[in-house]
């Protein structure tokens, strides 16, 4: 089978899905203010806001992009110096967002819904970025050759407080060697800006440390990008640096990339607009309340 990764770029920003299909993949240049119009899309659709739609299927080897401006496509590797934001299309995922976006999912269930929402984007963002050892063990029919992930370089794990706990609340079961970090960032809701109350980073990591940044909505962009400015500040590059978010909006996507090149960000969707008080629409609500009932 082959796995292949299709993107779209809207000037620095790469939305990328993966199918089942080979896709051919294409680089779309457009504004991220989108004004794209209503298509007909598949079951691989990278997302389909309910009022603006970018289609993306794949049809006996054949790719199609719907987008109502101006464009230009051509082939080529996808550059180290990119963000890549990766929607995976996973049955699973589709549930898990779509439980959170009911606004009668009582807190219980929410909350365990954004925890199995966070294992499965964690699965996918750990892809081919775990270190391993290989070796040999004694089975109980004969020896076999083995590998494990790498103990001796645990991932870091941070999530923001506080809905960043719920998300990352799995992390523990699907990483086999993890050192968790919280860092505790609010928003002034009336300036939007963040704020740091509580820090637990260490001053220094190593150079190869590998980092996953955990907060569940990335709306107008300046809590993740003060979380990374903390990083960059203790010697983490973005090359080792992926995002887990439950739901992004363009907003925040376009301040990652201009700020934080070849970084990578895993998300359950990407909706399309953020309103005047912050929150992303149709998004799912203030994750922390709807997590913790408070």
């Amino acid at each position: 089978m082959i796995m292949a990764w299709c993107r779209i770029h809207f000037n620095h920003l790469n939305l990328s899905s993966p199918s089942d299909s080979a896709l051919i993949p294409h680089t779309c240049h457009s504004h991220l203010s989108l004004t794209s119009t209503t298509t007909t899309s598949s079951s691989s659709s990278l997302f389909t806001p309910p009022t603006k739609k970018i289609s993306l299927f794949s049809a006996q080897r054949r790719s199609c992009v719907a987008v109502s401006s101006h464009m230009t496509m051509e082939q080529k590797p996808v550059s180290e110096n990119r963000m890549l934001v990766y929607v995976p299309p996973h049955p699973l995922i589709k549930h898990w967002v779509s439980v959170l976006r009911n606004e009668q999912t009582p807190c219980p269930i929410f909350r365990n819904a954004m925890a199995e929402l966070g294992r499965l984007l964690m699965y996918e963002a750990s892809r081919d970025w775990l270190p391993t050892v290989a070796g040999e063990i004694q089975s109980p029919m004969g020896v076999a050759s083995v590998e494990f992930i790498d103990p001796r370089e645990p991932v870091a794990v941070i999530p923001i407080l506080r809905a960043g706990l719920a998300l990352a609340e799995h992390a523990s079961s699907i990483l086999p060697a993890t050192k968790t970090y919280h860092l505790g960032i609010s928003r002034n809701e009336e300036t939007l800006q963040p704020t740091i109350y509580l820090n637990k980073l260490p001053e220094k990591f190593t150079e190869e440390s590998k980092v996953l940044v955990v907060d569940p909505m990335l709306a107008t962009g300046g809590t993740i990008v003060a979380a990374l400015n903390l990083l960059k500040e203790r010697g983490v590059s973005n090359k080792h640096i992926k995002v887990i978010s439950a739901v992004a909006a363009p907003p925040a996507l376009q301040k990652l990339s201009e700020q934080f090149p070849g970084l990578h960000v895993y998300t359950g969707i990407i909706d399309p607009t953020v309103n005047e008080k912050g929150f992303i629409i149709p998004g799912l609500g203030d994750a922390g309340d709807r997590s913790y009932g408070t």
